[in-house]
Order: C-alpha cells, then structure tokens, then sequence
C-alpha cells in the first residue's frame, strides 16, 4: 500500500466528491478581491463552482454587463489562482 501526504490523501478524496467544487468555490472566495478588485468584490453576491463553471451572482446590473466583457480574464484568473484548468466556463447571474 502506497504512502500519501494528508495534503495529497485529501486531494485524491476530492477529485471524486461532489465537495470539490464547493472547495474550490471556498479557497476563491478568500483571494476573489485580490483576483478582481474592491469593488467587484463588494458587489459579488455570490461564488459558485458546478461541472466546471464558475457562477457569479450580483444584482448590479452593470457590474453584469462589465463582467460578461471579462468572462475570458475571469476564467484564466480563476484558474491561476486555483492552480488548475478546472473552470471551462463562466456564467453571471
């Protein structure tokens, strides 16, 4: 039996949980400000991962219409700062 680090054990767990995307959705939540700045973020209602999309809610509604010009930037950021290629869309709410 092979021997794993606790980092590594808790990531072989969450490649096959319905969890990791609420995960991911938690560890974004921390840096989203960093990512996108003070005023989307105060104004970003919430953050949500599912089947590889990243959903973001606000009801600013031209926050929206500045945030479906990015959705590219978004997507390349997002997946930077969670050191992967997990996220292939973005949808605003």
């Amino acid at each position: 039996m092979g021997q794993y680090s606790m980092g590594d054990a808790i990531q072989k767990f969450l490649q096959g949980s319905r969890l990791k995307g609420d995960m991911q959705a938690m560890q974004l939540e921390v840096v989203w400000e960093k990512l996108m700045g003070k005023t989307i973020a105060k104004y970003t209602d919430r953050i949500k991962i599912v089947n590889r999309t990243l959903y973001i809610t606000t009801n600013v509604a031209p926050l929206k219409q500045e945030l479906q010009y990015q959705k590219e930037t978004i997507k390349l950021r997002v997946n930077e700062a969670l050191q992967s290629n997990e996220i292939k869309e973005v949808v605003i709410q």
